[in-house]
């Protein structure tokens, strides 16, 4: 099979002559740094060859596991937020039915997801749709103290236990947690629940092929082999033994930071197929947490064309150049659709009937691209063959991988967030939580003082 490819050619000629290639010594040494755990953050480095220890056994245990939610659920509900559920929901996503939810497809449970929010209408709305569905849930979480997912989950237990009684909810809930500390593992062994471990190694925004992610895309009925092999492929094509000129995650590092050096502060993903907005999402968390800190960092920003053309596109086009665009491109849409002849063509499209609708995206995407560029944004294109489990699983370790060499470059720790707990932490003091007397009387006293 083919593999994804990057082409950089609009975004390094936006850079000096040889700056590309300057890097390829730098890039080497980032890449040696996550090989031989020398860098920062190096306890949290399960990620990098976690597709080649994946074991057909692991696989069956996850589908088995799936299989009984399949067959006893109508709605499983994720719970979970951040990297415990952006990744699933961008793999399910991005190979659902567009209209899944409307369709009420009989042959495989509705995939929910809740627990990344404290939206007391959208909590109240999910336990009304849910009051006559027999659900299951996957409570992920490596704390089980999470604010958003450990009050969701308690709703969702509760329910769950009113509905189905609690032995049978016993058999369709499900936890994603640490192997032996936490309270979600407590829980899990006083109930009986079936759980999978979060590997100590392997942070939340890199926890895509671990059950955090693999559970739920098997639970919505997509191959998890396939993901796993295409990212396996990766994994090789992308090893540090990988010549520079051939190795996809060491240029696209490379191209980005260049671009950083010279002034380009936000970078957009871009993709041209709706199925794809929730991969951005996740993306947006994995370069996000990873490399803002320290004062440094590439912001990332994420649009769907061609819908946000009509919106945001005067200020790609025309706006401050402090921008450079990745699109995401699929080669070969899974549906076919003609364009039709209309006798009156009041519209004047009758030039384009009889030519798939996919052409006149494709072109769509070929013009912005060209005007972007003459407008001073820098692009670089990744090509995916077919939006499917394998090519998807590629993606998914491609960006895995440029991020961990990127955030070396940048010399910031790309596997911690410590600035993730500043908010809790205020959260925490103004709800008066046990534990947080000082901090609760500090910032009752600022706040009266702003007043």
């Amino acid at each position: 099979m083919k593999n994804i490819t990057l082409d950089m050619t609009k975004a390094s000629c936006f850079l000096a002559e040889g700056a590309v290639a300057a890097f390829e010594p730098k890039v080497k040494a980032a890449q040696e740094a996550l090989e031989n755990g020398t860098c920062p953050g190096n306890d949290f480095l399960g990620w990098l060859h976690l597709p080649s220890s994946i074991t057909p056994e692991f696989l069956a245990e996850i589908q088995a596991c799936a299989d009984t939610l399949r067959q006893n659920c109508e709605v499983v509900v994720v719970a979970g937020i951040g990297g415990s559920y952006l990744g699933a929901r961008a793999v399910i996503e991005a190979l659902s039915n567009s209209f899944a939810w409307l369709i009420q497809d009989k042959k495989n449970p509705t995939i929910m997801f809740a627990g990344n929010n404290i939206g007391e209408d959208y909590l109240f709305e999910m336990t009304e749709y849910l009051k006559d569905k027999k659900f299951g849930v996957i409570n992920i979480s490596k704390s089980g103290t999470t604010t958003e997912t450990a009050l969701t989950f308690r709703l969702l237990k509760k329910q769950c236990e009113a509905q189905r009684g609690k032995e049978e909810a016993k058999k369709v809930i499900v936890a994603v947690t640490d192997a032996k500390k936490g309270a979600a593992r407590t829980c899990a062994d006083k109930e009986g629940y079936k759980s999978f471990i979060i590997p100590d190694n392997v942070g939340g925004r890199f926890s895509v092929l671990t059950p955090v992610g693999l559970l739920p895309i098997a639970c919505a009925g997509f191959d998890v082999k396939q993901l796993v092999a295409g990212a396996q492929d990766m994994e090789k094509a992308c090893g540090k033994d990988v010549p520079f000129a051939e190795n996809l995650a060491a240029q696209y590092a490379a191209v980005r930071n260049g671009l950083y050096q010279s002034g380009k502060k936000i970078e957009i993903m871009v993709n041209y197929q709706p199925k794809l907005h929730f991969f951005s999402e996740w993306w947006k968390q994995l370069y996000g947490e990873s490399e803002g800190k320290d004062g440094k960092g590439i912001f990332p920003a994420s649009v769907d064309f061609t819908t946000d053309l009509h919106s945001m596109g005067q200020w790609i086009q025309e706006g401050e150049r402090t921008i450079f665009e990745t699109v995401i491109s699929i080669e070969e849409p899974e549906k076919k659709l003609l364009f039709p002849n209309d006798e009156e063509n009041l519209d004047g499209l009758n030039f384009l009937a009889g030519k798939r609708v996919d052409e006149v995206n494709k072109m769509a995407e070929l013009g912005t691209r060209l005007a972007h560029v003459d407008g001073g944004v820098p692009n670089m294109r990744i090509s995916v063959p077919k939006l499917n489990e394998y090519y998807i699983g590629q993606l998914i370790y491609f960006f895995e991988i440029a991020c961990g060499i990127s955030g070396n470059l940048l010399e910031v720790n790309p596997f911690n967030q410590p600035g993730v707990e500043a908010y809790k932490k205020n959260m925490f003091a103004l709800l008066e939580k046990p534990g947080y007397e000082a901090e609760s009387k500090a910032i009752k006293e600022r706040l009266a003082k702003e007043k």
